[in-house]
C-alpha cells in the first residue's frame, strides 16, 4: 500500500514537473505569461466587434456628413437654376417686347391715322362658341365700347364689348356671335368672317357669302374690308379649306386665325383711325 502510495506522488511530482518546465518553456518563448494569453483570447471577439462597430459608426459619419454636403450643393444649384430660368423668362418677355414695339413702329409708320393705346392681357375665357379676353385699361384710360383690339403688327385680335374703371372685356375674333367683313386680298371676294363653331374645328374661323364662282386658294390672306369699327386691311386669317355652304347658293372658306391668342400678352386699342 505504502509503495503503491509512493507511485502515485512520484506520477503526480513528474505530472507537476512537467507542467513547470512547459509553462517556463512557454513563457520565454512568447514573452506573455499564460494567464495574459488567456485574457488575449477572450477578447479578441470583443475587440473585434468594438473595430467593427467602430468602422461602422466612422462610414455612417462620413455618408451623413458627405449627404449634408451634396444636401447643401443640391440646394444651392436648385436656386442657380431657379435664378437662371427666372433671367431666362425676363430675357424672353424683353425680347417680345422689344418685337412688339419695332412691329407697332412698322405699324404706326404705316398707317399715321391710328392713334393707339397699349395694354396687357389679364384673363382668358372660352366656352363653348364663346371666347373673351379681359385687359388692363378702362374707362379711366379713355377706353369705351365698341373699339377695336389689335396686335402689334395689324392681327385682329376682337372687338371691346364692357368696360370696367380699370378692365375691359375683349370678344375676340373667335366668338361665333363676332361678325367682321372680310375680303380676300388677293381676289378682292368679299364675305363675313366669325369664329367657326364646328366640332374638329374649334380654334378656326369661317368666311360665310362668298362668291359661288369665286375661286379661293388654300393660304390666301383675308383682311378687313373696312367699317366705322374696323379699318381697313386689318390681317383676319388665311384660307386652309374651302366649300359650298348648304343650300350651294353660296362658298365659305374655312380659315386659320393670323392671331395666336393663347399666346397673347400685350395688344393695342385702336382708339381712332381714318378709313381711306
Amino acid at each position: 500500500m505504502k509503495h503503491f502510495l509512493n507511485s502515485k506522488v512520484r506520477v503526480v511530482l513528474l505530472i507537476a514537473l512537467v507542467l513547470v518546465v512547459a509553462f517556463a518553456l512557454l513563457t520565454s518563448l512568447t514573452d506573455f505569461a499564460l494567464p495574459q494569453k488567456l485574457v488575449q483570447s477572450a477578447l479578441a471577439p470583443v475587440r473585434s466587434g468594438f473595430q467593427t462597430l467602430t468602422r461602422q459608426a466612422e462610414q455612417y459619419y462620413n455618408y451623413m456628413f458627405r449627404y449634408e454636403a451634396l444636401a447643401a450643393e443640391n440646394a444651392q444649384l436648385r436656386a442657380r437654376i431657379a435664378e437662371l430660368e427666372e433671367n431666362n423668362r425676363s430675357v424672353d418677355s424683353l425680347e417680345r417686347e422689344n418685337k412688339n414695339l419695332k412691329d407697332l413702329l412698322g405699324l404706326t409708320q404705316a398707317r399715321q391715322d391710328f392713334k393707339m393705346m397699349d395694354s396687357y392681357v389679364i384673363g382668358t375665357s372660352s366656352v363653348d362658341w364663346t371666347s373673351t379676353l379681359t385687359i388692363d385699361r378702362g374707362s379711366i384710360d379713355g377706353v369705351e365700347v365698341g373699339l377695336c383690339v389689335v396686335t402689334a403688327n395689324g392681327e385682329v385680335v376682337g372687338l371691346i364689348t364692357e368696360v370696367g374703371s380699370n378692365y375691359s372685356i375683349v370678344k375676340t375674333v373667335l366668338d361665333s356671335s363676332l361678325e367682321i367683313s372680310g375680303t380676300i386680298a388677293s381676289s378682292g371676294y368679299n364675305g363675313i368672317v366669325t369664329g367657326a363653331y364646328i366640332t374638329g374645328e374649334e380654334g378656326k374661323l369661317r368666311m360665310d357669302y362668298l362668291p359661288s364662282s369665286s375661286i379661293i386658294r388654300n393660304r390666301d390672306q383675308v383682311v378687313t374690308s373696312g367699317s366705322t369699327v374696323y379699318p381697313r386691311d386689318l390681317i383676319l386669317g388665311y384660307v386652309i379649306d374651302a366649300g359650298f355652304e348648304e343650300t350651294g347658293v353660296a362658298k365659305y372658306a374655312l380659315l386659320e386665325p393670323a392671331v395666336e391668342l393663347g399666346s397673347l400678352e400685350q395688344i393695342f386699342i385702336l382708339m381712332a383711325f381714318e378709313n381711306k
